[in-house]
């Protein structure tokens, strides 16, 4: 999956306006908006989605709104902002494509189309898919764990692409996506096993998705201990048939196996 960061005005501007204020002077900037235009104001809230079908080509019906903001200082402070943030989330993005790829193509085995991510300021704290294979991303970047910010975007992807279940089934699905993804791919990436990491709500359901999950994954049953001392998750591999046609499925088809089999995978006492 190819992804490509980019710094949009009309993106930028429409999330300043209708997200949550970022600045007293952002704050005061819409408020002044809305009192001499509250029309123009308005109108503009629906250029979201045109704004995301067709990007390079948007033109707004009504700019007045736009060539405000455009010309106000405070933009050209924030857009400045905004790029350099971009640049450290594309240093985060490339630094792991190699992870990145084995995730997608060795892990979810989904055809993914090329993403677009539209960068806003991160005082904006959103990610968000509007539109397919559009990301607007504009959240802050842990200091003391820059990975978590490379984790949500991907995982927005997946489950975006990933279909969707009744809500008693979507458990499954979200238990899966974090194997995978808060899991498995962050292990390959920090070199350390991260299998304690997600909601605890899932914890108990991914312990007991956990051998078919190493099935999935296509580790050989000779090799189970070896990953049990690695994450810490101790299961009795002699109760467990191994099931060949799992490493031979997407994630769909393994959630789908999952949510079949449950009354058999998860085992309470």
């Amino acid at each position: 999956m190819k992804a490509t960061f980019i710094v949009n005005d009309y993106v930028l501007i429409w999330n300043l306006l209708f997200q949550a204020s970022i600045s007293e002077t952002i704050y005061k900037l819409k408020q002044k908006l809305w009192e001499t235009y509250k029309v123009e104001y308005n109108a503009i809230f629906k250029d979201k989605e045109s704004i995301m079908k067709d990007y390079k080509n948007f033109i707004p019906n009504d700019d007045t709104i736009y060539n405000i903001v455009l010309a106000k200082k405070e933009y050209e402070k924030i857009k400045k902002q905004t790029e350099k943030y971009r640049i450290e989330i594309m240093r985060i993005w490339d630094k792991h494509m190699k992870e990145t790829d084995f995730l997608y193509k060795e892990m979810i085995r989904l055809k993914t189309k090329d993403y677009t991510f539209f960068v806003v300021n991160k005082e904006l704290n959103i990610i968000d898919i509007p539109y397919k294979n559009r990301l607007i991303i504009g959240r802050e970047i842990d200091k003391k764990e820059p990975l978590k910010i490379l984790f949500s975007m991907n995982m927005k992807i997946i489950n975006d692409n990933v279909k969707k279940y009744s809500e008693e089934e979507e458990k499954f699905k979200k238990a899966i996506l974090e194997l995978a993804v808060y899991n498995e791919y962050a292990t390959r990436i920090t070199n350390r096993s991260c299998y304690q990491s997600g909601s605890p709500s899932l914890l108990s359901l991914k312990r007991w998705l956990y051998p078919y999950w190493l099935m999935y994954l296509g580790i050989p049953k000779e090799e189970f201990s070896t990953y049990m001392m690695r994450d810490k998750i101790v299961f009795d591999e002699r109760k467990y048939a191994y099931e060949k046609e799992l490493k031979k499925m997407n994630i769909e088809e393994f959630i789908d196996f999952c949510i079949r089999n449950q009354r058999y995978i998860v085992r309470e006492k």
